[in-house]
């Protein structure tokens, strides 16, 4: 299984989708907000950077908070929030790998394994897509997705779709069960939201 890690580590760019928004918390940007003192998008690069050969942030405002993170902060190509799929369009077209992972800001206890999952899944399968499928249903914007189809998302966006679903069953997608772990992919959309996310995590660092 190692070496698998490190295979499917060499072949997959990461991309963190904090292009949106953030409607559903008053407009604010969901990457900048502070869990435990640190802004979201710092919890999910710690936990994506070692699973891919590089990382990307996909951003749409405030490039300059996010460009401290040290890597390449990517717009959408439009200025009309299209939504998650110019975001991977935009890494798509960066990516010198494979394949790229998606993941969004906001989900700040990503699986420290997921890429090597979707990656094996996805291998073994042929898929040219492969999605976290848990909680009883597809999970789009937690997904491995090959570089080979960025044409066919160029042409998808340029005739006006924005459906992810739509756009991902129209290819060979293979949906990676992560049921036991539907607590992993919990995202932030309000106070709430945030405050059980400061709950786990001071139980988390009370059971380290």
């Amino acid at each position: 299984m190692a070496v698998d890690r490190a295979l499917a580590r060499a072949q997959v760019t990461g991309c963190i989708l904090a292009g949106g928004r953030g409607r559903r918390f008053d407009g604010a940007d969901k990457g900048l907000i502070e869990l435990r003192g640190q802004p979201l998008i710092q919890h999910v690069l710690r936990r994506l950077q070692p699973q891919v050969a590089g990382t990307v942030i996909n951003a749409n405002r405030n490039l300059a908070h996010y460009q401290v993170f040290d890597v390449p902060v990517l717009k959408d190509a439009s200025d009309d929030f299209a939504g998650p799929l110019a975001g991977c369009l935009a890494a798509l077209r960066h990516a010198t790998t494979q394949y790229v992972v998606i993941v969004p800001c906001d989900s700040p206890f990503v699986p420290t394994d997921l890429v090597e999952r979707l990656w094996q899944a996805g291998v073994t399968a042929q898929a040219e897509i492969s999605a976290v499928h848990c909680a009883g249903r597809l999970q789009p914007v937690f997904a491995l997705i090959s570089t080979d189809l960025t044409a066919s998302l160029e042409a998808y966006l340029g005739s006006g779709g924005r459906k992810i679903e739509v756009w991902y069953r129209a290819h060979r997608l293979l949906e990676v069960d992560f049921e036991a772990d539907s607590a992993a992919f919990m995202n932030i959309n309000d106070s709430s939201d945030l405050d059980s996310a400061e709950r786990r995590v001071i139980s988390d660092a009370a059971d380290a």
